[in-house]
């Protein structure tokens, strides 16, 4: 499906580089499944990571992939969005999230998309040493309180010991779930 059609939500779908990252496809078209027109947005690394499939990301969504902010009086090549889901979302991009650093053009956006009251939802993906710091479950904490939807913690994701990485497991569709119940909360 490509966002053509004219009568079609659309999901920002944000990516950190965490190895879940190398499932977006799959993903992007589960979204389109469930009636999304995906645009696809990546932090610096995780663009770097699929460097090699930004071309055919690109075509499967129907629009650019994005990584950087656009330039000053540039024309947005993406639709509005109506619902945003940011996942994997790493240690780093929840701390630097919460506490308003929008350096990374996927976090600006969020940011902004909370002052919107865009339905939001992201689902970290960082292991159990990071989540250990403090400022990980303030971080987590503050996103709640802005209306985010956070899985985290019992019936979202359950972060490892460090040096398991297991994207087969990371709960996508439970992801995908909660953007489609966010936003019939929000209509």
């Amino acid at each position: 499906m490509i966002s053509m059609i004219n009568n079609m939500r659309t999901l920002y779908l944000f990516c950190s580089a965490a190895p879940p990252v190398f499932d977006v496809a799959s993903v992007v078209e589960d979204a389109q499944a469930r009636g999304w027109d995906v645009c696809l947005g990546l932090t610096p690394p995780a663009a770097r990571w699929l460097e090699a499939s930004l071309d055919g990301l690109a075509a499967l969504t129907g629009h650019p992939v994005r990584g950087q902010y656009k330039r000053p009086g540039e024309p947005d090549v993406w639709p509005p969005a109506d619902a945003i889901l940011f996942a994997p979302a790493t240690f780093n991009t929840i701390n630097q999230w919460a506490l308003g650093l929008t350096g990374k053009f996927v976090v600006g956006v969020a940011a902004e998309a909370i002052g919107k009251g865009t339905p939001i939802v992201t689902m970290p993906c960082a292991n159990a040493a990071y989540v250990r710091h403090p400022q990980f479950d303030r971080s987590v904490a503050t996103l709640r309180e802005t209306g985010v939807t956070v899985l985290y913690g019992e019936g979202g994701y359950t972060p490892d010991r460090p040096g398991q990485d297991w994207p087969d497991r990371y709960p996508w569709g439970l992801a995908l779930d909660a953007v489609d119940s966010a936003v019939r909360r929000s209509g």
